[in-house]
């Protein structure tokens, strides 16, 4: 399903009944209706970040819920297609955190494939339908998801941007990880404390300090 270890260390996850529903649900909601991201991109996160490979968990919400943007990483958007609002202040925010130059487009394939999970709450919603597939049963998944991670006991680190972020990472064992909470990058709660908060280089610190590989954050333009 995944083509990685994550297959093992989920694969009672997907076999309880919760999820088995959550299945047939998608299902009908994929013939039904336009569902972002299309099937095929729907587990990105997990087939781009293999478990053992993660360094650093990147929380979202649900996918973007406009034509083409979403593909199954948080905050990013496929190659091609307008930087959003909130991917737009992250850039903002990584330019002054590290001087990184702001790439002209706004996919963040290069962060999954160094250890960065870009998961979200929800993986699936309907178009122009923000928040649809709420309570369908992917809080759960990704819940279990997080548990996983935190049981690891290689230390890592969770970037939880806003308030539902932070929810689902309440139970993080933060004696072993290290935990980075802000506001949300969206364009009504950056000014809060996002923009400032220089959420990569306390990352890299903290990865070098346990002696892992910090992650190369500037983004090569295509």
């Amino acid at each position: 399903m995944f083509d990685n270890d994550w297959d093992e260390v989920l694969e009672n996850e997907i076999q309880k009944p919760y999820f088995q529903e959550l299945r047939y649900a998608l299902a009908r909601e994929y013939k039904l209706h336009t569902v972002f991201p299309p099937k095929e991109l729907l587990f990105s996160a997990l087939k781009l970040t293999p478990y053992h490979k993660t360094k650093v968990v990147i929380l979202g919400q649900d996918p973007y819920h406009g034509p083409g943007q979403a593909h199954g990483l948080s905050f990013s958007v496929m190659p091609g297609v307008a930087v959003p609002p909130s991917l737009k202040n992250i850039y903002k925010e990584l330019a002054s955190d590290l001087g990184a130059e702001i790439p002209n487009h706004g996919s963040l394939l290069h962060w999954a494939k160094q250890g960065v999970l870009m998961l979200n709450a929800v993986l699936t919603v309907r178009k122009g339908q923000p928040n649809s597939h709420k309570g369908l049963g992917w809080e759960k998944f990704t819940d279990a998801i997080v548990e996983k991670l935190n049981e690891r006991e290689t230390p890592m680190v969770y970037i939880l941007w806003g308030s539902n972020a932070q929810q689902k990472g309440a139970f993080l064992d933060r004696s072993r990880h290290k935990l980075i909470q802000s506001p949300h990058p969206s364009p009504f709660s950056a000014h809060r404390g996002f923009l400032g908060s220089r959420p990569f280089s306390q990352t890299n610190r903290f990865l070098q300090e346990n002696g892992l590989d910090p992650i190369d954050w500037d983004i090569p333009n295509m």
